[in-house]
């Protein structure tokens, strides 16, 4: 919790984290210790007024799909590469690339076993070496520099078109089952 804490107060100071973006800084939520991270894509305007993450409505059903499969939001840790609201225009390469050195070393004082990568930005993010083509590689997992990744759409797809609802939904049952095998053979 510690590390945590301080990786915090660093994107709290980093004014490189917040240029061109607004509100508060959105560095992440959860259990210190767990074994499944979920990595978004930045906060949108409820998270920036708010400072937690996934709490609008992509957050909402995150949230529901995560209870529907048995997971509680307190047992996993949720965060982005992004740690400030950008507004309403895209993301560029650059500042995906600066989050996501405050991301590594999230990962690196949680030490999961698994990452859930939501969507395409938390893919580039974290593989910067691997085009992740989400709307075919989802649902699997990925096993780069002795971590596992887990591909799924970001829940903001999801909502946006219906058939991304059946897939992140039935993504999220895959997971299930992978999380069982997680807590059983240490997968």
């Amino acid at each position: 919790m510690e590390k945590l804490e301080r990786i915090a107060r660093e994107i709290a100071r980093c004014a490189e984290c917040r240029k061109g973006k607004s509100g508060l800084p959105v560095p992440g939520e959860g259990n210190p210790e767990a074994r499944i991270m979920f990595i978004g894509m930045s906060p949108g305007r409820e998270e920036a007024r708010t400072g937690r993450p996934f709490v609008g409505r992509s957050g909402r059903l995150l949230t529901e799909t995560l209870s529907g499969i048995g997971m509680d939001r307190k047992d996993v840790y949720i965060t982005s590469p992004v740690k400030y609201y950008q507004g309403d225009r895209q993301l560029r390469r650059d500042e995906i690339a600066h989050g996501a050195a405050h991301l590594r070393e999230q990962i690196e004082a949680i030490k999961p076993r698994l990452i859930v990568l939501l969507g395409s930005v938390a893919a580039s993010a974290l593989l910067p070496d691997k085009k992740v083509a989400v709307s075919k590689e989802h649902g699997k997992v990925l096993e780069r520099d002795g971590r596992k990744y887990f591909i799924t759409l970001h829940p903001a797809a999801a909502i946006r078109f219906r058939k991304n609802l059946e897939i992140f939904r039935g993504d999220f049952r895959s997971l299930k089952e992978i999380a069982r095998r997680l807590g059983r053979d240490g997968i």
